[in-house]
């Protein structure tokens, strides 16, 4: 059998498995629908978590981001690994708390104002139909190179498996499908990581190799041999950085204080029964996350060695095409790597200088590795089905929040608040529908890599919800107008500087146009900063929020209990 009949069969079994699971935990109240009944288990629902966190941006595009960047790609690791924690020790408990199913159902609530919760709903659609692209782009990746696919007909397959069991199932179908992907996700990323790891160094533990010394007799670290090759071929030295510190440090942030307004994530803490099962989720989903977060700089060495050594060969000199590996002809075919022969040598060659003849798209360095490494054609299509997986997951998620803002939060709880509980579900799945279809297009037309349109949305994330929740939690005195005008100033800031830079004025997206050296991808900080003087100063002229809402936010700052999760 061949790699495209081994990857049908395994990506096969596995859409079996999660459809199976969706009939089985069909949702039959907006209950199950949007936090699958609160009766998770803690370990299930940290997989869940996990599956929801680790979105194609992880499994597929983060450690091609750092096989390309080096040393600057670590700000994805660190920003969206530090987030998390920022998100499990600081808002968790507190929102699961406050029992309600959204997060605008929390700032509708907490601010007493329908138009707090319209602009959160806003805020929820925007950041979710950024992120939802990326993961879209990764479904079109994957089904475009290992179905013999274009990316296009690839995007409309996933379309189809997400809306089977997003649709049906709702939050419940979702849980229980995303701990199935965890499963197929975290064992299709470690088993070709362990292979490779022992072939190039003899560590069987890839955060081990990461470190060690090359088992070719040479001696030689892995980095150091990496940066010998990069200097050696135009390239910055891999193991040092090239963006300027405040950039760094305000990507990281965004990144950062973006997980811990990612409304997916947010939610997941809603389906547990108590306060005290929402830490111990968060806990297993750390421990979940950390097992890929972890291996991810080490598959991106690995890979980046061994790709350099195919196309150039050991000795540097070029790898004639016509005796071409099989998985460069392959990846061709999608055109997502090509070759110009500059020189008329008939020889293919990769460097970061003028010599270059070669178009490598970064998304598929972790899909590619298996081939790269001369694997076994089941741990190809082993990470073909874990790719599926990462991006299906968090597109559940995703689908889940802009189908309960709509129907939850737009429609029973302001615009039409007397509709029973059957017409919500229906309007629940005809929203996340329509979505589907617009993420379809967005998968198709992407605005950047995979990680960089998720990049987008955490920045969205930071500058318009993560004050709001923070002042929302901790300062009960906050009233609700400040924390609107919060909230737009802080995303019509962030999202416009991201439009002018990566749409209207892209040749303009150089660090000497940028404001500060602040790049696109980190402006979304700046934009929470703005956020939380806004609130601040206007808070100052309009005055403290009612008693009552004070004393209820003091009731959720010391969670001694949890309540059902309620919509009145």
């Amino acid at each position: 059998m061949g790699i495209q009949g081994m990857t049908f069969l395994i990506v096969g079994l596995t859409f079996l498995l999660y459809m199976g699971i969706a009939i089985w935990a069909r949702a039959g109240s907006t209950k199950e629908f949007y936090v699958a009944g609160g009766g998770v288990h803690p370990v299930m629902n940290g997989m869940a978590t996990a599956a929801d966190w680790m979105s194609a941006a992880s499994f597929i595009s983060m450690a091609g981001l750092i096989s390309f960047m080096g040393y600057d790609g670590s700000v994805y690791l660190l920003g969206w690994t530090g987030g998390y924690v920022l998100l499990a020790l600081c808002l968790a408990p507190y929102l699961r708390k406050f029992g309600k199913f959204t997060v605008p159902d929390f700032i509708g609530d907490r601010y007493y104002s329908q138009t707090a919760r319209t602009v959160a709903v806003i805020c929820a659609l925007f950041v979710s139909f950024t992120y939802i692209a990326g993961q879209m782009r990764g479904v079109g990746v994957v089904f475009s190179r290992f179905l013999e696919v274009d990316i296009t007909m690839g995007v409309i397959i996933g379309i189809a498996i997400v809306f089977f069991y997003s649709v049906l199932g709702g939050m419940k179908g979702i849980t229980y499908t995303q701990v199935a992907q965890y499963c197929v996700m975290i064992f299709a990323y470690l088993v070709p990581a362990i292979f490779i790891s022992i072939i190039m160094t003899g560590h069987v533990f890839p955060q081990l190799g990461f470190g060690a010394t090359m088992t070719d007799g040479s001696g030689t670290f892995l980095l150091d041999k990496l940066d010998g090759l990069s200097t050696e071929l135009g390239f910055t030295e891999y193991t040092d950085g090239s963006k300027s510190t405040i950039d760094v440090f305000f990507i990281t942030a965004a990144l950062m204080v973006g997980t811990a307004g990612l409304p997916h994530v947010i939610v997941r803490f809603f389906t547990v029964p108590k306060v005290r099962d929402a830490r111990k989720s968060a806990g297993w989903a750390l421990l979940f996350i950390a097992l890929v977060y972890t291996t991810a700089p080490a598959i991106s060495a690995f890979s980046r060695v061994n790709m350099i050594e195919t196309i150039n060969g050991q000795d540097q000199s070029g790898t004639p095409y016509a005796e071409a590996p099989s998985w460069i002809k392959n990846w061709e075919q999608t055109g997502l790597i090509g070759w110009e022969d500059k020189n008329g040598d008939g020889k293919m060659f990769y460097s970061g200088d003028e010599r270059n003849e070669m178009k490598v798209d970064r998304d598929i360095m972790v899909l590619a590795n298996p081939e790269i490494a001369d694997l076994p054609i089941w741990v190809i299509a082993l990470v073909a089905a874990g790719g599926v997986a990462a991006a299906l997951s968090t597109s559940a998620g995703l689908l889940l929040v802009i189908s309960t803002s709509v129907s939850h939060d737009l429609l029973k709880r302001n615009l039409m608040p007397h509709i029973s509980d059957k017409q919500e579900l229906l309007y629940a799945r005809i929203a996340a529908a329509t979505a589907l279809c617009i993420a379809g297009y967005l998968g198709v037309n992407p605005p950047g890599f995979v990680a960089q349109v998720v990049a987008f949305a955490f920045g969205l994330a930071a500058s318009s919800f993560f004050p709001a929740i923070i002042l929302g939690i901790f300062h009960k005195r906050m009233s609700s107008k400040p924390a609107v005008l919060g909230m737009i100033s802080g995303i019509v800031f962030t999202a416009t500087y991201i439009i002018y830079f990566k749409f209207v004025n892209p040749a303009a997206n150089k660090p000497e146009n940028w404001f500060f050296g602040i790049s696109p991808e980190g402006i979304g900080t700046l934009g929470m900063i703005v956020n939380f003087l806004v609130a601040f100063v206007t808070y100052k002229i309009m005055g403290e929020a009612p008693q009552e809402i004070q004393d209820m936010v003091e009731s959720i700052r010391y969670p001694k209990g949890a309540g059902e999760a309620h919509d009145h």
